[in-house]
């Protein structure tokens, strides 16, 4: 059953990111002067995937299949094996599925140093993918100034939640708690306008909570976790905007026209029936996406993550001489002269 329900998952990630592939762009900017814009991949990709609480096997199909569209030939896996000093079987299996090439039993702080610099074991890749603690952050944000580049910067999950009178307050509660359930430095933040559906859920999250195994791990979550209660739907999508979260349900009437002025998110879930859950899972959005306000200025992994754009340029004679005089006056007032030379020994 389990190794059906990834395969459904696998179809969906595969989909949506084939859709995201990006065409050869040629552009002849000025007769005899074309432009062209390609995407490559990444040779070799290093992808972490957590063990802690969970043994996240969906996050191995989010980063390795994508890696394998997009074509990167090595795929390079650590993750951290249990007492026993095994690696759980779902994840060893959706490594199959989703085309990794090396798994490596290995996790926290060094498994992202031993990917970043290369060991006797490990290879050195050149981009690091796959969330982790604050620990595994800290170390891809070190390592990336210096031996390989990163994702994005991501610690604890997050999510936000809108929610008006009419939502369901075991569809929001459900969403608390699943977000709780990340670990203890996870948070939950619910934005609405309604003081009784405010009043209402601590008491619906609580009746919820109490038929969950991880109760424990789950109040500390909860402890700094939010229900703010502000005037209206402006306010609301400022103050979204502003948090910029992870995860962004929006569980309300008019959720199409909110959905239509977020700026800053790392995934959107619209209507009632979208739980983050599905995109942690199978609908085929990628779950590894910016935390801590980085939905600012960073996208979640896509396609593209595992590329990088090169460009190229072919100049005919007559090409250059139709831009040599301004490439010439360009390079004279920035006191670059050899830029100059070297358009000029051409023109002559």
């Amino acid at each position: 059953q389990l190794k059906r329900a990834i395969s459904v998952a696998a179809k969906n990630i595969a989909k949506f990111h084939k859709a995201q592939r990006m065409e050869e762009i040629t552009v002849e900017t000025t007769p005899g002067v074309m432009c062209t814009q390609r995407a490559i991949p990444i040779s070799s990709v290093g992808l972490y995937v957590p063990g802690g609480n969970s043994p996240l096997f969906s996050t191995v199909l989010m980063l390795a299949i994508p890696a394998r569209i997009a074509g990167c030939r090595k795929i390079v896996l650590c993750t951290p094996p249990n007492k026993e000093g095994k690696v759980h079987p779902a994840i060893l299996y959706a490594a199959r599925v989703a085309g990794v090439t090396e798994i490596y039993k290995v996790g926290g702080a060094q498994a992202i140093a031993a990917m970043a610099y290369g060991t006797e074991t490990v290879p050195k890749v050149h981009k690091i993918f796959g969330p982790g603690n604050r620990f595994v952050m800290e170390a891809k944000q070190q390592v990336s100034t210096q031996a390989a580049a990163i994702d994005m910067p991501a610690g604890p999950s997050e999510v936000m939640i809108i929610a008006d009178e009419l939502a369901n307050p075991r569809f929001v509660a459900s969403d608390f708690l699943s977000q709780a359930e990340h670990g203890p430095d996870s948070q939950s933040i619910l934005l609405t306008t309604s003081n009784d559906f405010a009043q209402k859920l601590p008491k619906v999250i609580d009746e919820l909570l109490n038929t969950l195994p991880r109760k424990e791990m789950m109040l500390k979550s909860l402890a700094h976790s939010r229900i703010i209660v502000l005037k209206d739907n402006d306010e609301i999508m400022e103050f979204a905007n502003s948090y910029a979260p992870e995860h962004l349900i929006i569980n309300h009437t008019e959720a199409d026209v909110l959905a239509q002025k977020v700026e800053n998110a790392g995934s959107v879930f619209i209507g009632p029936y979208s739980p983050e859950s599905a995109g942690d899972y199978a609908s085929g959005t990628n779950h590894t996406l910016p935390t801590s306000g980085y939905a600012h200025a960073y996208s979640g992994v896509n396609l593209d993550s595992f590329c990088k754009k090169v460009t190229f340029q072919r100049l005919s004679k007559d090409g250059l001489q139709s831009i040599g005089q301004a490439i010439e006056l360009m390079a004279e007032n920035e006191d670059l002269m050899a830029h100059k030379l070297a358009v000029s020994v051409r023109l002559e």
